[in-house]
């Protein structure tokens, strides 16, 4: 997954830090709020084993080699992986 979604942030009454960086999302994120989404969606027993296992999945993964199996409850695009051409 090579394209980031934007992190939610609060304002602070202190404002940003001198030559702060924009907060970046886990490579898994969308995986979890996919499992949360599944939580809230009927009898957690039956919606939550699916979803769980992609996340965990994706935990166990490498970057760049996430599942690619399309999300259960969020409707999001499934996450592409990126083919490396090597050119000789």
């Amino acid at each position: 997954m090579s394209e980031t979604r934007p992190v939610p942030r609060r304002e602070s009454p202190w404002g940003l830090p001198e030559g702060h960086r924009e907060p970046k999302a886990h490579r898994c994120n969308d995986r979890v709020e996919d499992v949360i989404q599944a939580i809230f969606e009927g009898n957690p027993f039956k919606t939550v084993p699916g979803p769980f296992k992609l996340f965990y999945r994706c935990m166990r993964s490498k970057p760049g080699e996430e599942p690619t199996e399309p999300f259960t409850y969020l409707d999001l695009e499934p996450p592409k992986r990126e083919v490396k051409l090597e050119e000789n």
